[in-house]
């Protein structure tokens, strides 16, 4: 007797060696292999974009420099005057992470920003650059921002670790926004379309009754790629965000 096809919503995310035996001696998994592709499509758009430098720009040259203009205002407006020296870091976060969401929409590819590891570590990234920035431009001054301003001196005792616990928790909180969305946006997309495949195995019914699961499937997909940029704006403006309070005196 055949058994029942299963759903399987979390195997997708799961690592496997990219270059076979090779891959499993140098631990190097499609995590890594895809995050190459990501920066090498980048690099590429940007490249052919920008290589015209024509005074009517075609669509390639067009859309290069809107994602330019984009992100140049977004850290100049956010973080201040300060903004164009820290314009090529968060420009280069935000293409990385609009990239890995939109890779992972392809079939067969894998998201490695649906890995908390990955988000993480960006996250972190982003912490450290801030912390830095924040004794760079404020020096001791920087501690004063755990205790706040106006506040009764009796209550600091309660107040600033409070405030630490906060700021330690943003790369947290930055992390898991991503990484959550983008998994259960994934995760979705799976469960529909395996009811798609196990209603088209019952016969003409089910097959009829296939057809919600796949219109839902295409929205989803819809849905994804408006999520995919979402995401990756909320993680470089709150990047910006951060940096503007590690700049700002």
């Amino acid at each position: 007797m055949a058994s029942e096809p299963t759903i399987d919503a979390l195997g997708q995310f799961e690592l496997h060696p990219f270059l076979g035996e090779l891959g499993n001696v140098l631990h190097f998994s499609q995590s890594p292999a895809y995050m190459i592709v990501a920066v090498v499509l980048v690099l590429a758009f940007l490249y052919v974009g920008m290589r015209p430098a024509a005074v009517v720009p075609g669509r390639f040259q067009a859309a290069a420099e809107m994602g330019y203009e984009f992100i140049h205002n977004m850290a100049v407006e956010t973080i201040g005057e300060n903004g164009t020296k820290f314009f090529p870091f968060v420009f280069a976060i935000f293409f990385f992470i609009l990239a890995g969401n939109y890779l992972g929409l392809l079939p067969y590819s894998f998201t490695f920003t649906s890995h908390i590891v990955v988000t993480f570590a960006m996250a972190m990234m982003v912490f450290i650059v801030a912390l830095l920035a924040s004794f760079r431009y404020q020096g001791m001054k920087f501690f004063a921002h755990f205790m706040p301003q106006g506040a009764p001196v009796w209550l600091a005792p309660l107040l600033i670790p409070i405030e630490i616990l906060s700021f330690l928790s943003r790369p947290v909180s930055l992390s898991i926004r991503l990484f959550a969305n983008m998994m259960a946006g994934h995760v979705l997309l799976e469960v529909f379309a395996g009811f798609a495949i196990m209603l088209a195995g019952l016969g003409v019914l089910g097959k009829t009754i296939a057809v919600a699961p796949v219109a839902i499937d295409v929205a989803l997909t819809a849905l994804e790629l408006l999520v995919g940029v979402l995401q990756a704006y909320v993680f470089a403006i709150l990047t910006c965000i951060y940096l503007r309070e590690a700049v700002a005196h």
